[in-house]
């Protein structure tokens, strides 16, 4: 069952940064775009398992800090010649509010 989650606001995410959430089935990063867009991944490289919420997000991407694996940030997908792929989550900005989508009910923001 699907579950969307308040998660602070917009300025809560730094821009062209992230914010993690946590959440029983694993951490989502939470990323923002120079064009205030927002999106959601699982926090693991499809790689070896590197941290997304701390790669470098540039356009709509962000590079694994272990071995630059560059990820699409819409669709979690490894751009070539890279391979692999990690869970996007739906996210939506709504009056300055974040709201992200997620399978599981419990979650709490990351400090």
């Amino acid at each position: 069952m699907s579950n969307w989650i308040e998660i602070g606001t917009l300025s809560d995410i730094p821009v062209l940064g992230s914010r993690v959430v946590r959440t029983a089935s694993g951490d989502i990063a939470v990323f923002r775009t120079a064009d205030d867009e927002v999106f959601a991944l699982d926090d693991r490289c499809p790689h070896k398992g590197g941290p997304l919420s701390q790669g470098i997000v540039h356009n709509k991407r962000v590079t694994c800090p272990l071995h630059n694996f560059v990820i699409e940030l819409k669709s979690g997908t490894a751009v070539a010649p890279d391979e692999g792929c990690t869970r996007a989550h739906p996210t939506k900005v709504e009056n300055n509010t974040v709201w992200l989508c997620i399978q599981t009910a419990a979650a709490v923001p990351a400090e």
